[in-house]
């Protein structure tokens, strides 16, 4: 075994982005959605409702992604006392993405210019992705009553520089795909864009006003939810109801397209063996025990060794990596070899 200092040419740091789908077994677009009807008749059902690609049943079913719905005033979900106006699920998780977003319990949600109480939740299950969602990635198809249809997606592509709000990538959502709306901004008329696309967080958030409109007025999908208008007789909507109603709209538009995307930082160390380094081994058999001579003649003036094995220490010779070569190399004084050992965190 020979030692060799590194010196700081020796090092590079190099980043790399690495995309992969964020549904189960690669597969995207997602076009199979399923329901737990144990998980929705849950207390958890009465906040969010978890959706599966396959059978919640079935041994390979996974949660995908869950929807909700938030509303300001507390309304589209049953209050946890009726005594309490505006106590309920949706108030919740209105007072919840608020803090966890806007940070400020005063601050208002405000989709494409225009200010909105309330709206649904899509949020992708945590172990789908490693470090974020791409953005340009989400393809989202939207079937409301009849044939109206809406294809989302984030403005990524449109913007030239990224938005941030509390240090977290903030992007609207609009008619398009892969990042850029099909003509204009690509939001409603009176409702502002479709909602927010938070690749940071995973998650995105759906105007329900914007949804609302028909679809040949504003471009919405005439979703007929339980919001604002049922606030004086709340007990009407059941918990989950509205959670339900933004999964039909996503099952029946059988297309759900998203990506996920991690930065991997690897480091670089190149080991430059010259000419006249490492080309004697220190292996015992190769040396006499009571003479201290090389046994063999042959390796007098024309040594050989195959390098198998690359180890990096410190300076207090404690071994730190090590890295083995796909097969030996061979190595005498003819011969110089670079071997690039990548260490990724």
């Amino acid at each position: 075994m020979s030692f060799k200092r590194l010196t700081p040419s020796d090092f590079l740091v190099s980043a790399d982005s690495i995309t992969a789908a964020c549904w189960t077994d690669n597969v995207t677009p997602l076009s199979s959605f399923y329901t737990s009807s144990t998980q929705e008749a849950s207390s958890q059902g009465d906040y969010v409702l978890a959706v599966y690609q396959t059978s919640s049943i079935s041994d390979n079913a996974a949660i995908q992604f869950y929807t909700g719905y938030a509303n300001a005033l507390g309304s589209g979900s049953t209050p946890y006392d009726i005594a309490i106006s505006g106590s309920s699920p949706s108030r919740t998780l209105y007072g919840q993405y608020r803090s966890l977003i806007l940070e400020d319990e005063n601050a208002s949600f405000i989709f494409g210019g225009v200010t909105q109480s309330d709206f649904f939740i899509v949020s992708v299950e945590r172990a789908n992705y490693k470090q974020s969602l791409l953005p340009g990635s989400l393809n989202l198809l939207l079937s409301g009553s009849g044939t109206d249809k809406v294809y989302l997606t984030d403005n990524s592509n449109d913007v030239s520089v990224v938005p941030y709000i509390n240090g977290t990538r903030v992007y609207q959502l609009v008619s398009g795909s892969n990042g850029s709306s099909y003509s204009g901004s690509g939001y409603t008329a009176e409702s502002g864009s479709y909602g927010w696309f938070l690749p940071d967080m995973g998650t995105i958030l759906l105007n329900g006003q914007a949804l609302a409109c028909p679809a040949g007025y504003e471009g919405g999908i005439g979703l007929k939810y339980s919001g604002s208008a049922l606030q004086s007789n709340p007990s009407v909507v059941p918990n989950g109801y509205n959670n339900a109603l933004i999964y039909t709209a996503i099952s029946k538009g059988d297309s759900f397209g998203l990506n996920s995307q991690e930065n991997v930082t690897s480091d670089y160390v190149f080991i430059r063996p010259q000419n006249a380094e490492f080309n004697y081994t220190t292996n015992p058999s190769f040396i006499s025990g009571s003479t201290g001579q090389v046994i063999y003649s042959q390796f007098i003036n024309n040594p050989q060794t195959y390098i198998t094995t690359v180890g990096l220490y410190n300076d207090a010779n404690e071994l730190l990596a090590v890295a083995k070569l796909s097969k030996p190399l061979v190595k005498d004084f003819t011969k110089e070899a670079l071997i690039r050992v990548k260490l990724d965190f």
